[in-house]
């Protein structure tokens, strides 16, 4: 059992930054691939990004590709996702999301894919 725990979420102006954080326990991180999504007021929960349980493959949605960055540090058994040039239309709450890793889908972009969520963090963004 994978247990999440999403922070850093906040109140931002557009343009700004913020870093989220997802916080594991229960398993070590290092052999699972991490994703992280969002939902907003009445919308369905979409894809953000991913990364492959060594770091090395990445994959992003259209919507946040080259201002998202996701990163993970498996010693510190946590995963980043680095939000810069936010608008208003990012504002959701954001989940991070865990599944074993699998090379026929190392950064898999599918809520169906993944086994393990957190609670969420709001993330808010001013014009």
């Amino acid at each position: 059992q994978v247990q999440l725990v999403e922070s850093g979420g906040g109140l931002v102006q557009a343009g700004g930054s913020l870093r989220l954080s997802c916080a594991a326990s229960g398993r070590t991180l290092s052999t699972y691939s991490m994703g992280w999504f969002r939902q907003a007021p009445g919308k369905e929960r979409e894809f953000v990004a991913a990364i492959s349980w060594s770091g090395s493959r990445t994959y992003y949605s259209d919507s946040v590709k080259d201002r998202f960055t996701i990163s993970r540090d498996n010693a510190k058994n946590t995963v980043y996702l680095q939000m810069n040039s936010l608008k208003p239309e990012d504002t959701a709450v954001y989940y991070c999301a865990a599944v074993l890793g699998s090379e026929r889908r190392p950064t898999p972009d599918r809520r169906s894919e993944y086994d393990y969520w957190g609670q969420g963090t709001q993330v808010t963004v001013s014009s």
